[in-house]
């Protein structure tokens, strides 16, 4: 699906319009993939519209950054403050957010520290990622013939551009097998985590969910979840997880910014518990849902615009 426009773009400390946010052919983004970036979702609740943990996302870019020796140009307080502006500039209720810092034009080679580093804010409306019906119905997943990047190639802890090439032949491969998503091993035969998302599992009334070792990005949406489970009551172990014991699941669900929690029915044509939501992933929904949908934020997650 095509993305919507919208009549403003933040752009290295300016608001620009859509079709005027470009950048040279010959930047040092295009050619080795020096950017990072993050998924960040406003919801229109009771209480008006609210972006979701936006400083927790615009830190997290810092760090993106500081992992490959770089530094954002903004502070924290002026991206937040952009993200909102921009938000309401284009009068948005409900949307998503992507920041993104990227290598610009300056010096074409691999070394990267002399080229000026852009940094440019978007935001459009923007529905379900893997389809309206999957947080009722849940998805089919596959598991991966490619494995996620090993711990000492490029750092999963960074949300960096040049990753997702690892993630974007997972997801080919589901796709192009009828899946709609995979799920990606570690190097070590562990459960990594999806092409773009966090994984939980559930077995006898215990959350499982896999550990930043195991070649994942620490999701912000995940760290939510464990809070959520904690005041819920129900016990969570953060382990490695054999594959096998995604097979035996009763329950699985992905997280992140943009699946929000979504469960799995199906995972290599096996099917999960009875194949539809199961009551601990229900549970996790509805409290994650009742403090986006109401606006009463007990954890202090939403920014109102």
């Amino acid at each position: 699906m095509a993305i919507p426009k919208t009549e403003l773009i933040w752009m290295n400390g300016e608001y620009i319009a859509w079709d005027e946010a470009r950048i040279h052919v010959l930047s040092h983004v295009v050619h080795y993939g020096t950017s990072w970036f993050e998924g960040i979702r406003a919801y229109k609740t009771e209480a008006g519209t609210a972006v979701f943990r936006l400083r927790e996302h615009m830190s997290r870019l810092g760090q993106s950054l500081k992992i490959y020796r770089s530094e954002l140009p903004y502070d924290i307080d002026e991206l937040c403050e952009a993200s909102l502006e921009l938000v309401r500039r284009n009068n948005l209720s409900a949307c998503y957010i992507r920041p993104v810092a990227m290598r610009g034009y300056g010096e074409l080679g691999v070394y990267p520290m002399n080229c000026p580093l852009d940094v440019v804010i978007a935001a459009w409306e923007w529905g379900r990622y893997l389809g309206p019906e999957a947080l009722e119905e849940g998805v089919d997943v596959c598991v991966s013939s490619w494995n996620r990047i090993a711990p000492n190639t490029m750092p999963t802890l960074s949300k960096a551009g040049g990753n997702y090439m690892n993630a974007q032949l997972i997801k080919i491969e589901a796709k192009d097998n009828g899946y709609h998503e995979g799920i990606g091993l570690s190097v070590h035969g562990y459960v990594s985590e999806g092409s773009g998302e966090n994984i939980f599992l559930v077995q006898d009334g215990t959350l499982y969910t896999t550990p930043l070792g195991a070649s994942i990005l620490a999701g912000i949406t995940r760290s939510s979840i464990l809070t959520i489970a904690e005041d819920l009551g129900i016990k969570t172990v953060t382990t490695q997880i054999p594959r096998a014991m995604l097979y035996t699941a009763d329950e699985i669900f992905f997280t992140g910014t943009a699946v929000e929690v979504t469960p799995v029915r199906s995972v290599d044509h096996v099917k999960i518990g009875n194949g539809k939501v199961g009551p601990v992933t229900k549970r996790i929904q509805d409290r994650f849902f009742s403090i986006l949908e109401s606006g009463e934020d007990p954890y202090d997650w939403l920014t109102f615009v």
